[in-house]
């Protein structure tokens, strides 16, 4: 059975396209491409059927990640199909928390630098690249990658525990 992960930003052009294309690269050189799969969603339907920011794509492809990616919009019914929510920032979190139909998908919903051991307890939030220059999205990628090798510790876990 499939373990599926969608990350989910404010428009998905910037940070949650970042983060699926960053943790789709971990679950193949970890061996896990059949068993993990991975995409992204924005809060909000602004952007839907656009591209990635080109500010995205030209900072994954300096630093050796493929991406082709369509944005859409978060809906509550895929809670249902989904076995984690990734949030890149505590406003997601929060957003997500309240389009969950039940308390159960709720608890699905998680801050994606909670995974990530050296980031500072009190600010987990993946911060918005959108309006800035590329340092902007050059921190974005550092953070995402950053806490992508906890979040495939934990998803590795979780699929070797439904294995068992």
């Amino acid at each position: 059975m499939t373990y599926r992960v969608c990350f989910v930003c404010t428009g998905n052009i910037c940070r949650s396209p970042m983060a699926e294309a960053v943790f789709r690269a971990r679950v193949a050189d970890a061996g896990l491409d059949g068993l993990v799969k991975a995409d992204s969603a924005g809060t909000g339907g602004w952007h839907e059927g656009e591209d990635a920011d080109p500010r995205t794509v030209a900072v994954l492809a300096r630093n050796g990640y493929g991406i082709g990616h369509t944005a859409r919009q978060f809906q509550p019914s895929w809670f249902s199909r989904l076995d984690l929510v990734i949030a890149l920032d505590a406003g997601h979190l929060r957003a997500l928390r309240r389009l969950a139909p039940t308390e159960q998908d709720a608890d699905k919903v998680r801050l994606l630098r909670s995974y990530d051991p050296a980031a500072a307890r009190g600010d987990l939030d993946v911060p918005d690249p959108y309006y800035g220059g590329v340092d902007g999205f050059e921190e974005c990628l550092e953070m995402v990658e950053a806490a992508s090798d906890g979040l495939l510790a934990a998803v590795r876990e979780q699929v070797e525990g439904r294995a068992a």
